[in-house]
C-alpha cells in the first residue's frame, strides 16, 4: 500500500509505501520459467504484476505472463535469471512518464540538486559517473554546480539520445557525456572518484537498480571514492487507515439502506490482503514507534547480502487503533567529500521534511 504526500515539498507517490503483508522476500523480483503458472494477485500498472509462485511473491513483467498467469513460452530460452535486464524493463525508461514523475518529485531532484551544490568545491576536477541517468538532470547539475573535470552520465534507455540533446542545448557537453548501455557493458576511460545514483524504487529495492550501482562500484570507482547515496534503510511501522477502510470496506454494511455485508469477504481480499498505492499517510496514523528493518551500506554492501533479506524486529504499541497495516519508508545519506561537511538526509517517511 503506498502513501504519497500531495504538498511539493513532501515525498512523491513513490517515496513510502503502507503495506498489507510484509516478507522478507516480498520485495524481489520474482524469477520463473516458461511453463510456470504464476498466482497473479494484482495488476497495479499494465507493466508489471503482483504474483506468486511456490510461496514466494514479487513483481513480474505483465509481458511474459498470458491472462491466466501462464508464462508465454518462446523459441528461445526464457528462464530469467534477472527479470528485470530485459528489453521490457528499459523500454518503460525510454518514455516520457516515468522520467515526468521522477523530476516532479522535488524532494528527491532538490536532494540531489543540494548534494551538488554543498560539495561545489570538493567535486573540482574530479571524475564522476552519473548511472541510470535518465534525463541527465543530476550530471547538468554537475556541470552547471560544480567543475568536475568529467561526468560520465550512463542510461541503458533509448532516452541516452535524448539526454544527449538536453546537454547540447545546456551548453554543458564539454563536461557531460552521455554513454548509453548497461553497467555490465560499459565501458570508461577511467576510474571515477564519484559514482551517483538516483536508484531507489518502491520500498527502497523495487526494480532492483542496486545491484547495477554495485557492479559499476566494483568495476569503476576509484579506491577511496565516493558513493551517493552512501547508505540507505527502510524503516516499517503498524499503521491504522480508517478513510480508507471506510471507504472500501465500511460502504458495504448498508449502502442505500440495503444489506451488502456478504460483499466485505470479497473486499477485504481485493482492497486489503495485497500492496496499495498511491495512498495518504499521516503521523497521526502510525500506532507505534517506526523501526528500521534494512540498512544498507553502500561501500560494503553485495548482491548476495540481498537474495534473502532475514530479520526479527519489535514494535511496542503506543496508542489505541485499528491496525490495518505496515507503512514503510525509506531514508537515504549523502556523505560529504570534506572532513567535516554535512550529511545531506533524504527521508521519504510521513514526518519527513527537505534537510541537511
Amino acid at each position: 500500500m503506498q502513501a504519497d504526500k500531495e504538498d511539493e515539498d513532501d515525498a512523491s507517490p513513490e517515496e513510502y509505501v503502507t503495506l498489507s503483508d510484509f516478507t522478507g522476500r516480498g520485495f524481489d523480483q520474482l524469477s520463473f520459467s516458461s511453463g510456470d503458472k504464476l498466482l497473479v494477485h494484482a495488476k497495479p500498472t499494465s507493466e508489471w504484476w503482483w504474483a506468486e509462485l511456490q510461496g514466494v511473491v514479487g513483481y513480474v513483467p505483465a509481458s511474459y505472463l498470458r491472462p491466466d498467469g501462464v508464462v508465454e513460452e518462446e523459441e528461445e530460452d526464457t528462464s530469467l535469471q534477472d527479470p528485470w535486464q530485459d528489453e521490457e524493463y528499459f523500454g518503460t525508461y525510454g518514455t516520457l512518464k516515468l522520467h515526468l514523475e521522477m523530476l516532479s518529485d522535488k524532494s528527491r531532484t532538490e536532494a540531489y540538486r543540494q548534494v551538488i551544490l554543498s560539495n561545489s568545491t570538493a567535486l573540482g576536477n574530479k571524475v564522476v559517473m552519473d548511472l541510470g541517468c535518465g534525463t541527465g538532470i543530476i550530471s547538468l547539475f554537475c556541470a552547471q554546480l560544480a567543475q568536475p573535470s568529467v561526468v560520465y552520465a550512463v542510461e541503458a534507455s533509448s532516452m541516452a539520445e535524448y539526454t544527449r540533446q538536453l546537454v547540447k542545448q545546456n551548453s554543458c557537453e564539454e563536461v557531460v557525456t552521455v554513454l548509453q548501455g548497461r553497467a555490465e557493458e560499459i565501458e570508461l576511460p577511467e576510474q571515477v572518484d564519484v559514482l551517483v545514483s538516483e536508484w531507489m524504487g518502491n520500498c527502497l529495492l523495487f526494480e532492483f537498480m542496486v545491484e547495477s550501482v554495485l557492479l559499476a562500484r566494483d568495476r569503476w570507482l576509484r579506491e577511496g571514492g565516493m558513493i551517493w547515496p552512501s547508505s540507505a534503510a527502510l524503516t516499517l511501522v503498524p499503521c491504522q487507515a480508517d478513510s480508507y477502510y471506510t471507504e472500501k470496506m465500511a460502504f458495504w454494511e448498508r449502502p442505500y439502506g440495503l444489506d451488502f455485508t456478504p460483499l466485505q469477504p470479497l473486499a477485504h481480499q481485493e482492497f486489503f490482503t495485497k500492496p496499495k498505492f498511491s495512498h495518504l499517510i499521516e503521523p497521526d496514523d502510525c500506532l507505534t514507534a517506526p523501526c528500521d528493518v534494512i540498512y544498507l551500506n553502500m561501500y560494503t554492501l553485495q548482491v548476495k547480502d540481498l537474495e534473502e533479506i532475514k530479520g526479527k524486529f519489535h514494535f511496542r504499541v503506543e496508542k489505541p487503533g485499528v491496525f490495518h497495516g505496515f507503512t514503510a519508508w525509506f531514508t537515504v545519506y549523502f556523505e560529504s567529500l570534506e572532513a567535516r561537511g554535512a550529511t545531506v538526509e533524504l527521508n521519504t517517511g510521513p514526518n519527513s521534511e527537505y534537510k541537511t
